[in-house]
């Protein structure tokens, strides 16, 4: 079953919804990192390329394309693993949230009872190790997706 742009939004309304509520009762822990996602330094980039390709790849796709029909839930109900590149809507999604559900996993994240294949990484990877990992994923956007992405981080500017 296709999702109508409504059924999208709403869904997208839920997830970020759920960010809040979990977020509100289990709150994401940022004394150990900083938030912003290395995307513009080389080594941070060059480390989280690499540790992509070991944790994240075989889901995610070697060039960040995702799983086929990303947008279709699978037979087992679950939403299959979408893309990291600019077709996607990783970049939809500020760093705090791509960093706790990077960290703590995507069902921990959006609670309520949500299922997902997405594990955390808390136990496999440092939050620098996750900021790069991150950050390697927005170094591959076009210019225009990186400000887009910049000015939901800081809207003041």
């Amino acid at each position: 079953m296709a999702f109508s742009k409504l059924g999208w939004a709403a869904l997208g309304i839920a997830i970020v919804g759920g960010f809040i509520v979990q977020s509100l009762v289990n709150p994401i822990d940022t004394t150990e990192a900083n938030l912003r996602l290395p995307y513009d330094e080389p080594a941070g980039v060059a480390q989280g390329q690499a540790l992509y390709a070991e944790y994240c790849a075989s889901c995610h796709g070697g060039n960040l394309e995702g799983e086929p029909n990303w947008k279709q839930r699978t037979p087992d109900g679950l939403m299959p693993a979408p893309p990291h590149d600019e077709t996607g809507h990783t970049w939809h999604h500020p760093d705090a949230m791509l960093f706790a559900i990077t960290k703590q996993g995507s069902a921990a994240v959006i609670g309520q009872g949500y299922e997902s294949n997405m594990p955390g990484f808390e136990d496999s990877l440092s939050d620098q190790e996750i900021l790069n990992v991150l950050g390697y994923i927005k170094s591959t956007w076009p210019d225009r997706v990186i400000k887009m992405h910049n000015d939901m981080n800081d809207p003041q500017g």
